[in-house]
């Protein structure tokens, strides 16, 4: 897509794992699955990521909704930094002091191309410059797209918290091992039993309703939010609806901490 984000569908390509480096034929790709104006239900994402390979997933049709006993989704128009921060169901993954000046939120699905770029060439500016001085404070919500990504981001919330930001960096790093239109566990696993987590826990994860019904708040949330995509960003409130840039960065940072300054 032109705006660099990845649509609310649950289509994934099946040849994505063959491709490797072609990055012409992924965007093409990227641009057949990314389409529809109507979000489809979430409620399987994760609950289809809990069902493994030798299982087959109920069809769906990513371009209308599935669960129609909910009614219509209220979405704020324009959230409030309040509406924005408020607690979800699960605790906020974040890296960065808990009060620095500027709040950095992003939603982000696990199988997403433009979150693993913005991972592998903004993020590690981001961080120098901003999170480890104490300006900024980035927390990275769960927005899964895909059975897939459903699979990882069960798999990444049980992760310890201190090595939650670690697992995410190298899970988007490997992102081209491990990412398919089918559930694979496997390829996840070779990956995050790196950061502490056991086989029996990791399996445990998949088995737990209640972290994936909280998991599924949480993308809920973010649509009410107005998020329909990754990635999303909100800096200090304000929403942004692409990839941000450093320059993006530089212009949002600078200009929030002038105003921190003028209220003091």
């Amino acid at each position: 897509m032109s705006n660099g984000i990845l649509a609310d569908s649950r289509w994934l390509p099946v040849s994505w794992a063959r491709v490797g480096a072609a990055s012409a034929v992924i965007s093409a790709m990227l641009l057949a699955g990314c389409g529809g104006t109507s979000i489809p239900s979430q409620s399987g994402t994760l609950a289809n990521a809990a069902i493994t390979s030798g299982e087959k997933p109920k069809k769906f049709n990513p371009f209308v909704e599935e669960d129609t006993s909910l009614g219509k989704r209220v979405v704020i128009e324009n959230p409030t930094i309040a509406q924005v921060m408020q607690p979800g169901a699960l605790p906020e993954r974040s890296i960065g002091r808990a009060d620095a000046p500027i709040t950095v939120i992003m939603y982000a699905s696990m199988t997403c191309p433009y979150c693993r770029e913005f991972q592998a060439k903004t993020f590690p500016v981001l961080k120098k410059r901003y999170i480890d001085t104490g300006k900024v404070r980035l927390i990275l919500r769960e927005f899964p797209i895909g059975f897939q990504s459903g699979a990882a981001t069960i798999a990444l919330r049980c992760v310890a918290e201190d090595k939650y930001f670690a697992a995410y960096g190298a899970l988007m790093k490997g992102q081209s091992t491990w990412i398919s239109q089918q559930v694979r566990r496997e390829p996840i696993w070779k990956i995050v039993r790196k950061f502490g987590l056991s086989r029996a826990a990791f399996d445990a994860c998949y088995e737990d309703k209640a972290l994936i019904a909280n998991l599924n708040t949480v993308k809920d949330r973010g649509r009410t939010l107005g998020v329909i995509g990754t990635p999303n960003f909100f800096v200090n409130g304000k929403h942004y609806k692409r990839v941000l840039t450093m320059t993006d960065f530089d212009r949002a940072v600078t200009g929030g901490l002038a105003t921190a300054a003028a209220q003091n």
